[in-house]
């Protein structure tokens, strides 16, 4: 095992200190290349696929860092006094791409990829390797609590099963969000997107308790006629940023820079969302033409990280409602000691809402409160081992006390740090966490079947809808 664990290390480290967008650079290139694309044409899908991630990046690190400091204003002046420190996602994958596991969990997840396409079992590439960290710490989370490697890799696998055929399921709902056609090739593996079932059973609770509250929902596309500039994405930005400032009870000047900062982050998204499915275009007609050449028409998908959606207006809407939201809910929930700061801007949260909901403004944001304290617990509860193999590592922050916890508000795949802290602690051979572990688990799967049900049937009313427009 520690062969294999150094061989994989061997293969993918040098690529993987590169950083996520030159990675997928390389891997969006020479996928295209070698389906026949020509090579120029396949580096230049490349280099957009490495400035949209790029610009995707250095906008979020914008609309967090300008929405930080009148957050924490107003939670000193709330008195909060809550022991976690939140430091957001990129301290995280520093930390998880700094165990050598990592990269030979990588290799693992590609071979069951592989597996999968041959089986039939999915008919999703995925080349977002760089996200395969949250699967990293998943598996590494489960060790910490007292898993063995064998009981983490089974327990990888079985998520990252799910999270392919999750690709396969998510593909027409990503079409119908980005209007685009059937052959367009992108879906995503994203682990913030097993958040699915759990929203997609909120979602059915909302149809019996609050249909009438759908009287009122709209998406960004339906704002735009119906109020015309207001529901345009750069004044629904400078309308979230009056109200973060009004909460945090900011001066008139810092309230309108906020106004305005979220104003163009959010047209600056829609824009680089436009990138992504021009990035794609070469390796999409590369995708094609081997399908129709030897896999007999078969139609493959491209799996890439989760901001190719990113242009959809009602993700960041929701995430700045759902930010004070999150402070006040930290406040109160029983359990919960993690101060949300870094992961204030909810990534984790809105792209699944997005899916599920398909864009209706007001569910995402019910459906978010009622979940935010899965990732409250979670980001607790995941704060021991965090901190842990952040001092071990070298990655704890400077300016943090040596007794600080660390960890993230909104990390991605909370459900699955609860999976691997009842697997760790099964491993132990407590029985009561034996039995936990296997109803968490089982319960896990037959949601996800449930889940998979329903996107089914969503999936067939496309299809008719597309058949019948086009007669």
């Amino acid at each position: 095992m520690n062969g294999i664990i150094h061989f994989a290390n061997l293969i993918f480290k040098p690529i993987i200190d590169l950083g996520a967008a030159p990675i997928m650079l390389i891997v969006l290139t020479l996928l295209a290349w070698a389906l026949g694309v020509k090579f120029s044409k396949a580096l230049e899908g490349g280099i957009k696929l490495a400035i949209a991630l790029t610009g995707i990046s250095a906008i979020i690190n914008i609309l967090t860092t300008a929405y930080q400091a009148p957050l924490a204003a107003f939670v000193k002046s709330t008195g909060i006094n809550l022991s976690v420190t939140d430091v957001g996602w990129a301290p995280l994958a520093t930390i998880t791409w700094g165990s050598p596991y990592t990269l030979f969990f990588l290799l693992l997840m590609v071979i069951l990829n592989l597996i999968m396409l041959a089986l039939k079992w999915t008919n999703t590439l995925d080349v977002d390797v760089f996200d395969i960290w949250h699967i990293s710490f998943t598996a590494l989370m489960a060790m910490y609590f007292g898993a063995n490697l064998l009981i983490a890799i089974i327990l990888i696998l079985i998520i990252g099963i799910l999270k392919i055929i999750n690709s396969d399921l998510m593909k027409p709902t990503f079409n119908d969000l980005l209007n685009a056609p059937d052959d367009n090739p992108m879906t995503t593996t994203h682990l913030n997107y097993m958040m699915n079932p759990i929203i997609m059973l909120f979602d059915k609770i909302f149809d019996k308790i609050f249909p009438w509250l759908d009287k009122y929902d709209f998406d960004s596309a339906e704002l735009n006629k119906r109020i015309g500039f207001w529901g345009s994405h750069f004044a629904i930005g400078c309308c979230l940023g009056v109200f973060i400032g009004l909460v945090a009870r900011q001066d008139p000047k810092e309230i309108l820079t906020l106004a305005f900062t979220g104003g163009v982050c959010l047209q600056l998204f829609s824009q680089i969302g436009a990138w992504f499915i021009a990035a794609v275009e070469p390796l999409s007609q590369g995708v094609t033409d081997l399908a129709n050449k030897h896999l007999h028409g078969r139609k493959l998908n491209i799996g890439l990280d989760w901001p190719f959606i990113a242009g959809r207006a009602e993700i960041w809407a929701a995430a700045n409602v759902l930010a004070p939201v999150m402070l006040l809910e930290a406040l109160v929930l029983p359990g919960n000691h993690i101060l949300p700061l870094g992961g204030i801007i909810a990534m984790g949260v809105t792209p699944a809402l997005l899916v599920v909901t398909r864009g209706k403004i007001i569910r995402m944001i019910v459906i978010g409160a009622i979940e935010m304290p899965i990732f409250l617990w979670a980001g607790t509860l995941s704060a021991p081992f965090i901190t842990n193999v952040a001092k071990q590592v070298g990655a704890f922050p400077a300016g943090l006390s040596a007794g600080t916890k660390i960890a993230e508000s909104t990390k991605e795949g909370p459900i699955e740090q609860f999976l691997a802290y009842l697997v760790g602690k099964a491993s132990t051979g407590e029985i009561t966490f034996m039995i936990y572990a296997l109803l968490a688990l089982a319960a896990y799967v037959l949601l996800f079947w449930w889940y998979a049900k329903q996107m089914k049937k969503r999936n067939a009313a496309y299809a008719a809808e597309k058949a019948a427009n086009a007669k």
